[in-house]
């Protein structure tokens, strides 16, 4: 786990060791982030009923429809900043994020002001659970045996929601979860040197991750 100056493969702080192969690789999509990391559709819920409350109000004191849109061009502009803001920051993380899955572990380069690698070993890994979400897309979480030095704030958004004391890394807004997560699961049992179990349903999640209750498990082998 460290800070990369250079990449000579795309995602990848260095060339792979021999015998070592690059099975994927992908980055998250920017309108999954701002849906289910920063809730964009609940900001602009909020500004909308904002936006209503002040309409009623005006009516209700007498005010005329012009002099109500005109006070409320302030609130609007507000608005608009405030979520422009929110998808800027989603393809700011999107763009700068890489997932990657070799024969011997997954790699997570991430971080637009402070760009860092993590990798994540086969053998540290306890299992995998693939959320999949109402959108189409969705999240691939992993149980680890341990972070080190890395907690849930240096690890977001490229975490499992409120699992903050035992963070768990997840592969975040995938347009194809369901086949990373099939492939990572042949990938930990073919370097255990065990056959690939059957996905197992996942424990459905918090309902303010965003995510539906389908999904899968694949427990490591190692």
């Amino acid at each position: 786990m460290s800070e990369y100056d250079s990449e000579p493969v795309p995602g990848l702080p260095a060339y792979l060791p021999e015998g070592e192969n690059l099975l994927w690789q992908g980055s998250p999509a920017a309108g999954a982030l701002a849906r289910r990391v920063f809730h964009i559709g609940l900001v602009a819920a909020y500004f909308a009923v904002l936006m209503a409350w002040r309409l009623f109000a005006g009516i209700a004191d007498g005010h005329t429809l012009q002099t109500i849109a005109f006070d409320s061009i302030p609130l609007a502009i507000t608005a608009a900043a405030g979520l422009a803001i929110i998808a800027l920051l989603a393809r700011l993380i999107a763009r700068t994020t890489i997932y990657s899955i070799t024969s011997r572990r997954i790699v997570m380069r991430f971080g637009v002001a402070l760009p860092m690698t993590v990798n994540i070993p086969f053998t540290a890994i306890k299992s995998a659970d693939v959320l999949q979400c109402s959108d189409g897309t969705g999240e691939v979480a992993l149980q680890v045996d341990d972070l080190g030095r890395l907690g849930y704030l240096h690890m977001w958004p490229h975490t499992r929601a409120w699992h903050l004391r035992q963070p768990q890394p997840t592969l975040r807004g995938l347009p194809d979860a369901q086949a990373v997560a099939t492939l990572l699961s042949k990938a930990l049992h073919a370097a255990a040197g065990k056959p690939e179990r059957i996905l197992r349903p996942a424990a459905a999640p918090s309902p303010s991750e965003g995510v539906s209750a389908q999904g899968a498990t694949a427990s490591a082998a190692a």
